[in-house]
């Protein structure tokens, strides 16, 4: 869907709604972002994905995708196949995850999750709430943190 007639930016410009943009063409979004935070924040410690994967033969069946960034670990997407739940799979993920985290430099880790997903397993990895959101009619988006360093 577009709108050849972006307000007041003249001709040429259009603003499109795209539920399936090509990675690359978000990828302009994190990089120009990236470029004005150094503009403003020069040598600051850079954007790094981190991804850890657990496969059998090719397959993936377990894995954690997140990123670091100017001391901080995201975990954006944790997930262990059914037959591997409950067997340390995800804690030994975490595990690496927050170790990698700390060699780059990172103090602190944060992550979402649904009530209907991992709230307790992250609270006994030492995750906290600092955040959370209504998604109705009686679910909650949990907001949580977790120090990986002792304060300086």
């Amino acid at each position: 869907m577009s709108d050849p007639s972006a307000p007041g930016l003249g001709p040429g410009y259009r603003l499109t709604v795209e539920d399936a943009p090509a990675d690359i063409d978000v990828d302009v979004l994190a990089y120009g972002l990236e470029a004005y935070n150094e503009g403003r924040w020069p040598q600051h410690p850079p954007w790094q994905p981190l991804t850890i994967f657990l496969r059998n033969e090719a397959q993936i069946v377990a894995g954690l995708a997140g990123e670091t960034y100017c001391g901080w670990l995201f975990v954006k997407y944790l997930w262990v196949s059914d037959g591997l739940r409950g067997r340390g799979v995800g804690r030994e993920l975490m595990t690496r995850a927050e170790v990698l985290a700390r060699e780059r430099g990172c103090h602190s880790a944060h992550l979402d999750t649904f009530s209907f997903q991992a709230l307790g397993f992250y609270e006994k990895l030492g995750y906290q709430e600092f955040a959370r959101l209504d998604y109705p009619p009686d679910h909650h988006k949990h907001f949580m943190r977790k120090r990986l360093t002792p304060p300086e």
